[in-house]
């Protein structure tokens, strides 16, 4: 039997719902903090082996960069979780429709969004 519907496989055209950007966006924020975790625990270890190492990260972490990479984090664990809680949230049965989705997603981006510029100004 012969499928006459369009395939459209170059997702760079394609225009994706609201719902598929946060679900997109919420599996990139944990693979963000996967890796981030790493960074800040190799730099956990870094500051407990000694008085001058402790210092000498601290005035590392007076970096932009260093700043950058750690607002990144937050960033993603801010996003990562308040995802994660309408997750939860959905669970409970809660928002399952297309339109519950949509605004789950609306109030997790744009709660994400000022919690994110709170911890950027907390950061710097």
């Amino acid at each position: 039997m012969k499928d006459n519907r369009p395939v459209n496989l170059d997702i760079g055209t394609m225009r994706l719902p609201i719902t598929a950007w946060a679900s997109i966006t919420h599996r990139a924020s944990g693979v963000l903090l996967f890796v981030g975790m790493a960074v800040l625990l190799w730099l956990l270890d870094v500051s407990l082996h000694s008085a001058e190492s402790f210092a000498s990260l601290s005035d590392c972490l007076d970096n932009v960069f260093a700043k950058l990479v750690i607002w990144a984090v937050v960033s993603g664990l801010i996003y990562h979780t308040l995802a994660g809680i309408k997750h939860l949230i959905m669970d409970f049965g809660i928002g399952e429709t297309m339109e519950g989705g949509v605004l789950g997603a609306r109030i997790v981006i744009a709660l994400s969004v000022v919690l994110i510029i709170i911890a950027g100004a907390w950061i710097w």
